[in-house]
């Protein structure tokens, strides 16, 4: 269950009311954004009247998620049927890494006819040559798509979708693939509300070293995660996720993860962003440069995402710099008790900080 707070609520007045939700028994994650505050309930929430708490003042309305009975609220095993979804046509725009995977994945997995589009022709053109796309995907035949993913860069995502969107087909499902999701679903929810298409965000967790089509596989999204982002206001979220569960079935993801915008982009700050920061910067020390003969197995896994496409992280990196300030505000005040210890001699504060950091590693995700 998700509760969305009217933006003129006070800091006491959601207190209060996550605080009687715990009374209920249940757990309270809270997303701020920009434009509103959510609650989102994860428990067993049947003892929850959703008309009582939407009848609050503070509160804009509720939304069940799940089923009142179910432990993981935002988190559903992704199977799916195919043959359920009705898709007969599917469009792909950007055939990059991901576009491309999309595309391979529908082709070899389902019966639908692939449309795809890539700003450069040749890509185009080559993946109809080898028979991953029935045709190129232009204005003409856009209106042909039950489903439409669109696999660009977030300010490219916007833009195509807004401009296309008198020429998607009614009640199509677009998704797109941007590495954050408030401004794209802050802009696109609206706009697939006025011309009459479901808008979901979606975010696939997967990836290679390598970008473009030449590295794209089928196989990509094979038991990965794939989180998704549907309208707040929607009024049956869960049906909007077997929806997608079925649209995207053939991509055979392992799970799919339901959450807000903001959620998405606070967890993506320290899942992802963080990581290619701290390898970025870590590989950046004069001792580099000697270390062929010293490193191994530590030292791969530092530097793996060292390498990276700087046009896109740089947009993805100030777009949410307000998490990702907080992450590394976070890391840089650990890493300085690390110093002042070695500063201090101080071995007994060393060695309880490292314990600190394998226990919290043991207690998340095991030894």
């Amino acid at each position: 269950m998700i509760a969305i707070i009217k933006p003129e609520a006070t800091e006491d007045e959601i207190y209060e009311l996550t605080e009687w939700f715990r009374a209920q028994g249940v757990k309270c994650d809270l997303s701020r954004g920009d434009y509103q505050t959510i609650i989102g309930l994860v428990g067993d929430t049947s003892g929850i009247d959703p008309e009582l708490v939407e009848a609050l003042d503070i509160v804009e309305s509720v939304t069940r998620i799940s089923k009142p009975d179910s432990e993981e609220a935002i988190r559903t095993k992704a199977p799916g049927d195919f043959s359920r979804s009705g898709i007969k046509t599917v469009g792909i725009v950007g055939l990059g890494l991901i576009g491309g995977s999309y595309a391979k994945a529908f082709h070899d997995k389902s019966d639908a006819k692939i449309l795809g589009y890539d700003i450069s022709d040749s890509i185009t053109s080559f993946a109809k040559l080898e028979g991953t796309l029935d045709d190129i995907l232009t204005k003409d035949n856009i209106g042909e798509c039950d489903l439409l993913i669109v696999a660009l860069y977030n300010q490219a995502i916007i833009d195509f979708i807004t401009e296309h969107a008198p020429l998607i087909k009614k009640g199509a499902l677009v998704i797109d693939t941007g590495g954050l999701k408030r401004r794209i679903c802050r802009e696109c929810f609206p706009v697939a509300t006025e011309n009459g298409f479901t808008f979901v965000g979606g975010h696939p967790m997967a990836g290679k070293k390598f970008s473009g089509y030449k590295y794209s596989t089928g196989k990509l999204f094979r038991d990965s995660s794939m989180i998704i982002v549907p309208d707040p206001k929607c009024s049956d979220i869960y049906s909007i996720l077997h929806r997608v569960e079925d649209a995207l079935a053939p991509c055979r993801f392992g799970s799919i993860t339901v959450c807000s915008a903001e959620k998405h982009d606070s967890m993506i700050a320290f899942t992802s962003e963080m990581a290619h920061i701290v390898s970025n910067a870590y590989i950046k020390s004069p001792t580099a440069r000697e270390h062929n003969g010293f490193s191994a197995g530590s030292y791969k896994d530092m530097t793996r995402v060292a390498w990276l496409n700087e046009d896109m992280w740089t947009e993805i990196f100030m777009e949410n710099k307000d998490n990702l300030i907080f992450e590394l505000d976070t890391i840089i005040a650990f890493l300085e008790e690390y110093k002042k210890a070695l500063e201090d001699e101080d071995f007994d504060k060393l060695k309880t900080i490292l314990r600190d950091g394998k226990m919290a590693k043991e207690e998340l995700d095991g030894i």
